[in-house]
């Protein structure tokens, strides 16, 4: 028998224990069965996603030959197929302010992270005084995190405290950085999975490694003290909710479990290996962690905004995981070289296998009537199309999720030549219900019917 009342367990929930705030995923018993057909303020909100590729991508690997539905995944994308239904295909696309003037000639690296997210022309400097333009993410994180705690959060894989002069007179405030708050102001990416977690569900924001490690040292999870409540919570929860909760309590635990094991790492000497104390040693463990922590952002709905840096531009990060020593940003410029070409594909076929993890993850994590992967809009791509010659056209753009109903996945479309990346993003922006006229080198808004 289904008990039917007015009550309603609020999206704002939380668990409390330690100091510590755990927001509730979605459930069923937010939305009591009298009043389900009345309750669209709460359904799930849509989400942004933004995960950035360094260096340019062997476009003819990722581009599809024929437009429309129906369209063979090319290599680079293989990863993804699954995913394929999700998935559309945006090409034409450019950032003619990431390209040289006023006699700036080299510095596209510098200007492809910088344009990128804003469609402006950022002015070359080696000082503090960077200037750039307001970045899309930032503008929707105005308005979305109006209703959560954090208005967005950005985190990345390499560390972005790089300093002075980075690439041909610019400063490398454009390289550790996509987002930008203010034309002045970019916004700190987080390579650290500690304090990621830590700002998300800590009560410490402490950077200092005793602090964290002295946490570490009490050998318990942050859920411990909050078992109890939780037990509580269930028994007024339908059978489905129950799962629901379950599953959400092991993800934190898990994601808790492993970024203690990383931070014991801490005493190990790793050669050749240059990251801060915490951060596991791998690519895939470091980037994996990360996608988790994102997961756990939205499923929470602590956050509506998220950009991940997979990589800086001009970085020299190396995968020797995967067999390949050298320097991926050298490798780009492989001078048609048949052996790098190859090594070239390789990686950017891995970074796709790290995407597919991530769709994984949204697609199994429930969200209302749906999941995350429904209920969210993610770009992937970069402000790179040729790594090797710096070409800031035909830029490669794959956009995923549901976006609520609003957006159409399984196709291919190809845009006039010269078409504003800045067009996109401001189609991005109205898919997640913020509107806006004009953004960097816009001139409309972009069709993607």
């Amino acid at each position: 028998m289904m008990i039917i009342n007015h009550k309603a367990i609020s999206r704002r929930a939380v668990l409390r224990g330690m100091g510590t705030t755990l927001a509730l995923p979605f459930l069923d018993a937010m939305m009591p069965a009298f009043a389900r057909a009345q309750a669209a303020a709460l359904k799930p909100p849509t989400r942004m996603s933004i995960v950035y590729l360094p260096n340019g991508i062997m476009m003819d690997k990722w581009t599809p030959t024929t437009v429309g539905a129906n369209y063979q995944t090319m290599p680079i994308l293989q990863p993804l197929e699954a995913h394929k239904d999700r998935m559309l295909i945006v090409s034409g696309l450019n950032h003619s302010n990431g390209r040289a003037q006023y006699g700036e000639n080299t510095g596209d690296h510098a200007r492809a992270g910088a344009s990128y997210l804003s469609g402006v022309h950022p002015k070359k400097t080696e000082g503090a005084d960077t200037e750039a333009g307001i970045s899309m993410d930032q503008i929707a994180a105005r308005e979305l995190g109006k209703q959560t705690q954090l208005a967005s959060l950005e985190v990345g894989v390499d560390s972005p405290e790089l300093l002075g002069q980075c690439e041909a007179g610019y400063s490398c405030a454009y390289m550790n950085s996509i987002c930008w708050r203010s034309p002045k102001t970019p916004m700190p990416m987080e390579d650290r999975p500690r304090i990621v977690f830590e700002r998300l569900f800590g009560d410490n924001e402490s950077t200092d490694a005793k602090v964290r490690l002295q946490r570490i040292k009490q050998d318990r999870s942050i859920l411990d003290s909050v078992t109890n409540k939780a037990a509580r919570l269930r028994r007024e929860l339908g059978a489905a909710d129950q799962i629901k909760l379950t599953e959400y309590l092991d993800a934190i635990r898990d994601v808790e479990h492993r970024i203690q094991t990383a931070e014991k790492q801490t005493d190990r000497k790793l050669p050749t290996i240059e990251r801060p104390a915490g951060i596991p040693d791998t690519f895939t463990d470091h980037a994996r962690m990360m996608f988790d922590l994102q997961v756990l952002a939205y499923q929470t709905d602590l956050t509506r905004v998220i950009t991940f840096m997979m990589g800086r531009e001009f970085g020299g990060r190396t995968y020797r995981e995967i067999g390949i020593p050298e320097g991926y940003h050298a490798l780009t410029h492989h001078q048609y070289n048949a052996e790098k070409i190859a090594k070239v594909i390789q990686i950017q076929t891995y970074h796709a296998k790290h995407l597919a993890y991530y769709l994984d993850k949204l697609k199994n994590t429930p969200d209302g009537d749906g999941s995350l992967l429904d209920h969210m809009v993610l770009l992937y791509g970069g402000g790179l199309s040729d790594g090797n010659t710096h070409l800031h056209d035909n830029l490669p753009v794959l956009l995923a999720g549901g976006a609520s109903g609003k957006l159409k996945g399984g196709r291919h479309i190809r845009h006039p030549k010269d078409t504003p990346m800045s067009n996109l993003l401001l189609t991005m922006l109205d898919l997640v219900g913020v509107h806006q006229d004009k953004l960097g080198d816009s001139t409309g808004h972009l069709s993607l019917a």
